[in-house]
């Protein structure tokens, strides 16, 4: 692995997060004068925006004949989102989480993370399933905006709503303009950073699995992390958290639906994914029902078990990868340790959240 080889790994990266950046801004601001709730643009447009670097790289590796990174990308990342991002977020100020998210969008996020392993078992996402994604795509989407805005004429009709988005021609094309750039140097970005890490991965000795599931899923994470932290700073939790729940929608129907396409024989899919790292994306998303019911909100202490349990997935995946001899210990203390007392934490705080809520008059 030599010098240029790095420059061009964190170039990729530099320039991932930037366009996504005035992907983000140009787009949402486009969103707001088609008149959609904060929350179902966290969900669409800021979502799939912050999203684009997955789907660049994920469709560059596919295209290049690397699955591993481009399935260890999408299924990081989701880990990475909900552990990680959702985290972080909580601890600097504990969440809101809309009635819809628990109804519709986390339920969705969940009955996709399952499709994944059901179409994986065969040991690939072929064409014909990635189309299936890719129209789960639209039909939720569309669902979203059509409810939204009906939901906001009805709140408009009812009163004023603040201040209305900006629509005069010249701030429309300029972020027509910004979203243009974006795209570009997503592409690009996209491109510097998968051809990087596989240099990398090789030098390291460590697969593209491992390096899909952490580096460049966290790299590409990058922008929901932005977006998450700076819409929770500024009081937009729905943005927060939609945000999250969006991008892992995303990332599966858009992202691995369209790699499938790039790539003649689809997505490959290995063992140890199928075994170990999918329904570790399947148990996260799952986790998100108790934690996001509690009160309505995720606190601070949720947000730490999140980012604890991160850390013990990282720990895991170096582990695993080096075959270090402290593995089978640290197997051991997850399974009969930490997660039942999870479980057991998580299910007291649920049965306080039904008392509570039967106890309101």
């Amino acid at each position: 692995m030599d010098l240029l080889t790095l420059i061009f790994f964190i170039a990729g990266l530099a320039a991932l997060v930037l366009g996504a950046e005035w992907l983000v801004r140009g787009s949402s601001r486009l969103a707001a004068t088609v008149g959609v709730s904060p929350l179902v643009i966290g969900l669409t447009v800021v979502a799939f925006g912050t999203s684009s670097p997955e789907l660049a790289v994920s469709f560059q590796a596919s295209w290049s004949g690397q699955a591993d990174l481009a399935l260890g990308n999408v299924v990081g990342s989701n880990v990475f989102n909900v552990l990680f991002i959702l985290g972080i977020s909580a601890v600097i100020t504990p969440l809101a989480v809309a009635r819809q998210l628990l109804r519709l969008d986390v339920p969705v996020m969940i009955l996709v993370s399952v499709l994944t392993l059901v179409f994986s078992l065969d040991g690939t996402i072929d064409r014909v399933e990635g189309i299936l994604f890719l129209a789960g795509l639209v039909v939720y989407t569309g669902w979203l905006i059509w409810a939204s805005r009906r939901t906001v004429a009805a709140e408009r009709a009812a009163g004023p709503l603040g201040e209305e988005p900006d629509t005069a021609p010249g701030r429309v094309l300029f972020d027509v303009v910004l979203v243009v750039a974006g795209l570009a140097a997503l592409v690009l970005g996209s491109r510097w950073l998968v051809q990087g890490a596989v240099v990398i991965a090789t030098a390291l000795g460590v697969s593209q699995l491992v390096i899909g599931l952490t580096v460049v899923a966290a790299g590409t994470s990058l922008p929901e992390v932005a977006a998450s932290i700076a819409a929770a700073v500024r009081g937009e939790r729905d943005i927060a958290v939609g945000n999250v729940v969006g991008s892992n929608i995303f990332n599966i129907l858009a992202v691995l639906g369209l790699s499938s396409l790039a790539n003649t024989s689809g997505v490959e899919v290995s063992v140890e994914a199928i075994e170990f790292d999918i329904p570790v994306m399947i148990a996260v998303a799952v986790a998100c029902l108790p934690v996001f019911y509690t009160g309505g909100t995720i606190s601070r202490g949720e947000g730490i078990l999140f980012l604890g349990y991160y850390v013990a997935y990282t720990v895991y995946l170096i582990l695993n990868a080096t075959q270090h001899a402290g593995l089978a210990t640290f197997q051991a203390a997850m399974l009969w340790f930490a997660i039942p007392l999870t479980g057991i934490t998580l299910a007291f705080s649920v049965r306080q959240a039904v008392k509570r809520r039967h106890a309101t008059p």
